[in-house]
């Protein structure tokens, strides 16, 4: 008797698992999690990209696959020649693969949330915002969102912006209060400290 009352618990016990299987919504689960994330790619046996994140959660649909960056991201872009460009850092992000709707092609975007940075290292040009899109097939970043931009020319603060995808072209939508430099010290050296590579100190 008491082995016939185990068997019904275990089925019982077995039974209410399968149930809360079925509920169980794929698409809010990440089918993979990386700590410590580094990815990179390459075009013509050049490094292109970087990315780097604390945390990485894959997830699929029907219709995309997507990786969130809960915890932040950093994404870096290199010229074909593999000098570092662009520098992208953000407090949230996302990264999706699919197919739009009516549409054959693939797309692929990613977006980036809340403290948002651009710096374009070569230019010298600090972009802030709260929301980013990165359009990879388009090559183009952009935003709607509250925009300041901090270069050697000056500064300028808008709603909404448009760029290449290495932040080398920005254009701010309505600007307001924003100030240019018309005279600078033609004697002053601008140098890329993440790029310079310096002469060999001897003691």
């Amino acid at each position: 008797m008491a082995g016939a009352s185990a068997l019904a618990i275990l089925v019982l016990s077995c039974r209410s698992q399968l149930a809360e299987a079925e509920y169980l919504n794929l698409g809010e689960t990440p089918l993979q999690t990386v700590r410590d994330m580094f990815a990179v790619q390459s075009k013509n046996g050049v490094l292109s990209i970087r990315i780097e994140a604390p945390l990485m959660e894959r997830y699929e649909t029907d219709s995309t696959t997507y990786e969130k960056f809960p915890e932040g991201v950093s994404i870096y872009g290199y010229t074909s020649t593999g000098l570092l460009e662009t520098i992208i850092v953000a407090d949230d992000g996302r990264h999706e693969r699919g197919k739009k709707q009516g549409d054959s092609n693939k797309h692929e975007l990613y977006e980036a949330f809340g403290n948002v940075i651009v710096h374009n290292v070569l230019k010298q040009e600090t972009i802030e915002t709260d929301t980013l899109y990165w359009d990879q097939a388009k090559e183009e970043i952009y935003t709607d969102c509250y925009v300041q931009l901090f270069s050697p020319d000056g500064y300028m603060q808008g709603t909404g912006m448009r760029s290449d995808d290495r932040a080398g072209n920005a254009i701010l939508f309505n600007p307001y209060n924003s100030y240019g430099i018309t005279e600078r010290d033609t004697t002053v050296v601008m140098i890329d400290s993440v790029n310079f590579i310096g002469p060999l100190l001897r003691k």
